[in-house]
């Protein structure tokens, strides 16, 4: 086990971690992100103390990117309620895009500034971040003289890292070399796919970077590397568990015995110990391991449950669940009929029938719901079909669309309603402000207020075009604006109470028995999370109100990722008219359609990946042996 000294003690008390023969890395898994990346915090302040102590300077490697922004955020917290000082910090930052200039709004330094350096006492002179806009001819030279100034200074003491879906570590893409050095690099495909985002487009992001080199990362004395959800799971698996290559560079890492990986729970979710623990461990069997293990079975074995055999269950380390349940036979009828138990044509219950083994109660039969969206298209996207089931079956169905999706609306889009509405009003004044505003937009240039209002109306009126294609009325169309959206940017805010109070007023309100709610926690710090973290404490406040007794909670999935069938607890089919019907509603979000900014890392549009992956679902089920539906939606619920 590479736990080198005391430091590690606190990350596992807290989190969890079991050494077994498949990992080569340490790591230790978390809950979630939070209090992983407070624990990396205290880390980085007891070693600066330490340091302060012995008059010594404290050597930081300090990474970008969405992860360690809330490592970020508690050294600022310890640095002004607790007064550390960061006079004696030097800081190397591992990357910079290149050509990049430094008061550009996606310019690491600028990330830098924004997240730590512009919050903490850090002398101006001791921080270093590579040249963005170094002449080529001085490129070379520049990158020699950043890895001559670490050596200087006495190396680096603490390298704080990310990890990229390509394996990169700083921007150290596939085909780095052990001993690189501080260097020029092109970046790779799936790497300025994710970075689309913050740049509103992939053909805006740099193809080109400045990185530390991986044996500039190697020789720090200590690294500690932060891994945050579901996307990442898959690289991270490839790299704690497989063989050291230079096609998944933060495999090197495999060399040093001092690293620590710190991971979230979705991040973790590929590792042999969490995927599969019974080929790691003997396993306490309760209903919910046994149910994924039949599934991971049936699965591996491309055979549907009921064909399981004895024979199947010991050759793949589940011996001690069959002397639990006695036969596969017993074993594999009990889990078909606990999968068989999900599917359900009435989301909302059905009247007047058995509820028993249904995922949702007859005994009130006609329910209020509310159905958060995070972004104005996320309802039809996720759950068109529930929703126009819920609708047709007489329940009282609300939509709240929790943020204005005002970013999404791309410069194009909003210039053309505004020419619109120039026409039919030449005289208006605010109009033709948006309009020469769109024309004279530069990369750094935040949307004015007007502009930021009319992206947020296009978003509206396309919201209410779906749902009164799906027969509900505009007054059960809640448009919430939360506050912490409305930047401008893609930087959000924290969630504030006034985020919480629209949520919990709403839900007040309406005393709702049903609520549906995005669960797609890919993205720690994306705007899916910061909504699912404003219902949860809403509903923290709410929930020794009595209606509250009444209320289920729902989660589904977004347009990425789905539930694995182990997970689901309710299962909605589609016939195909159907699909044909959600796929109409998705169609009315036009400004997200063609191109859209935010499309991923999957070229296909939104409703197109949607519909593959209700189809994927379905199949998953039919594989298992179930019945063989078109496409199915699927749900897990939230016990609060």
């Amino acid at each position: 086990m590479k736990i080198a000294d005391h430091k590690n003690i606190a990350y596992a008390q807290a989190g969890k971690f079991e050494e077994t023969r498949f990992e080569k890395i340490h790591n230790i898994i978390f809950k979630d992100s939070n209090e992983a990346s407070i624990l990396v915090a205290q880390e980085i302040a007891n070693l600066v103390r330490e340091k302060e102590s012995q008059n010594k300077p404290c050597i930081l490697g300090l990474a970008t990117g969405s992860s360690p922004i809330k490592v970020y955020e508690e050294l600022i917290r310890i640095h002004k309620e607790e007064g550390l000082s960061f006079a004696n910090v030097i800081t190397f930052n591992l990357d910079e895009y290149y050509p990049m200039d430094k008061n550009n709004i996606q310019s690491y330094f600028y990330f830098m500034h924004e997240h730590l350096f512009n919050h903490i006492d850090i002398l101006p002179e001791n921080i270093n971040i590579p040249n963005g806009k170094v002449s080529a001819e001085d490129l070379y030279q520049s990158c020699i003289d950043y890895e001559m100034k670490i050596k200087a200074v006495g190396g680096l003491d603490f390298q704080l890292l990310g990890i990229g879906r390509t394996g990169h570590i700083g921007f150290n893409e596939p085909g780095s070399h052990l001993n690189s050095g501080t260097r020029n690099i092109t970046l790779d495909h799936i790497t300025r796919v994710d970075a689309a985002p913050a740049f509103l487009g992939i053909d805006n992001v740099p193809r080109k970077a400045i990185t530390m080199g991986i044996g500039t990362v190697l020789s720090a004395k200590r690294i500690v590397l932060l891994g945050w959800g579901a996307n990442k799971a898959e690289i991270l698996k490839e790299t704690i568990e497989g063989e050291i290559t230079s096609e998944v560079p933060a495999t090197y890492l495999q060399h040093h015995n001092n690293t620590t990986f710190i991971i979230d729970e979705g991040a973790s979710s590929e590792l042999t110990r969490v995927k599969t623990p019974w080929l790691v461990t003997s396993c306490v069997w309760d209903e919910s391991l046994k149910l994924k293990a039949v599934v991971w079975l049936s699965e591996l074995l491309n055979k549907s449950i009921l064909k399981l055999t004895d024979k199947d269950y010991n050759n793949n380390g589940m011996s001690g669940l069959l002397t639990e349940e006695g036969t596969a036979y017993d074993l594999n009828i009990k889990m078909f009929n606990k999968l068989q138990h999900t599917i359900t044509g009435w989301p909302g219950g059905k009247p007047n029938a058995d509820d028993s083994n249904r995922p949702e109660r007859a005994n009130i039969p006609k329910k209020r719901v509310i159905i958060f969206s995070p972004h104005p298209d996320d309802d039809v996207i996720s759950m068109g079909g529930t929703f126009d089931r819920l609708v047709e079956q007489g329940h009282d169905v609300h939509i709240a669309y929790q943020t204005s999706g005002n970013i999404a609306v791309s410069d194009e889009e909003a210039l053309k309603f505004a020419e619109i509405t120039q026409t039919l009003c030449p005289n208006c004044e605010e109009t033709q402000s948006i309009i020469n505003f769109l024309k004279l937009k530069t990369d750094n240039d935040i949307d004015s207020n007007e502009v930021r209002q009319l992206k947020g109306l296009i978003r509206r009126s396309e919201s209410l075009a779906a749902t009164r294609y799906l027969g509900l009325n505009d007054e059960n169309v809640h448009f919430l604006d939360l506050p912490f959206y409305e930047t401008g940017t893609i930087k959000k805010n924290n969630i504030s109470d006034d985020d919480i109070s629209i949520m919990y007023s709403l839900i007040e309100n309406i005393k709702p028995h049903q609520i549906y709610a995005a669960g797609d926690l890919a993205d720690p710090h994306g705007t899916h999370k910061v909504c699912l973290d404003a219902l949860f404490m809403a509903l923290e406040e709410l929930k020794h109100n009595k209606y509250m007794d009444d209320c289920w909670v729902w989660l589904y999935r977004g347009a990425w990722h789905e539930w694995e069938s182990y997970q689901i607890e309710m299962a909605v089919p589609m016939s195909p008219d159907q699909v044909l019907k959600k796929r109409h509603a998705i169609f009315y979000h036009q400004s997200q359609k063609d191109g859209v900014m935010f499309q991923g890392g999957d070229s296909r549009e939104f409703w197109v990946r949607v519909e593959d992956r209700n189809r994927l679902t379905a199949k998953k089920y039919n594989d298992l042996g179930l019945a063989d539906y078109a496409a199915i939606e699927a749900f897990k619920r939230y016990h609060f």
